[in-house]
């Protein structure tokens, strides 16, 4: 599988409208404070926007409600996976992605044959706190050899001067968040990144 190479994450829908229409063409919705209708609106509209524009929609956690309103693609932390239905996801032909940060998640990502495996952080985050210390391309370019042909993304404190590195070091996707969310002009950012990404 082919993915596109630039990979945002947007916590609303309204990010979507605002970018979808510059080129992106892979998306996450991580919704962390949203449940019940409300969650379930923001999924839908975001479905609507991508299918619109042509972009593959990515839900983050929320695989029933991805199931439930037809979607394409869920990514799941490894916390996730202890309470997930994987064949349920798998059944509703859901597309799977995970996040790794050592060997050990790796391994059980592998085990359900995910569609792509992220790892994370490469450099470090403001994101969110993280038990887990800056990876290094280094690691990137282990990970790329382990998994092979699956697609590799490369997550934590990426931006357009860092994606050239993560791409050589073995990533064949960069996924970035605060570098467009924060940045003063996030279009002109995003532009950016379709920019090196093409």
């Amino acid at each position: 599988m082919v993915l596109p190479r630039f990979y945002p994450i947007f916590d609303d829908a309204d990010w979507l409208r605002r970018l979808l229409p510059l080129g992106v063409r892979l998306v996450q919705l991580r919704i962390k404070e949203k449940t019940g209708d409300a969650l379930r609106a923001q999924i839908a509209q975001a479905q609507s926007l991508c299918r619109a524009h042509g972009a593959i929609l990515v839900v983050n956690d929320h695989w029933q409600a991805a199931i439930d309103l037809g979607c394409d693609w869920v990514h799941l932390g490894q916390e996730d996976l202890d309470t997930a239905d994987i064949p349920a996801i798998r059944r509703a032909g859901i597309k799977l992605g995970l996040s790794t940060h050592d060997h050990a998640e790796l391994d059980r990502a592998l085990s359900h044959d995910p569609d792509y495996v992220a790892l994370g952080p490469v450099y470090p985050t403001i994101l969110k706190q993280m038990k887990w210390h800056e990876q290094g391309l280094d690691k990137l370019t282990e990970w790329k050899r382990l998994i092979g042909d699956t697609p590799l993304v490369a997550i934590g404190g990426m931006s357009v001067e860092r994606a050239c590195g993560a791409f050589e070091a073995g990533a064949d996707v960069v996924s970035a968040v605060t570098d467009i969310t924060l940045n003063p002009d996030p279009e002109a950012r995003v532009r950016q990144w379709i920019e090196v990404t093409a």
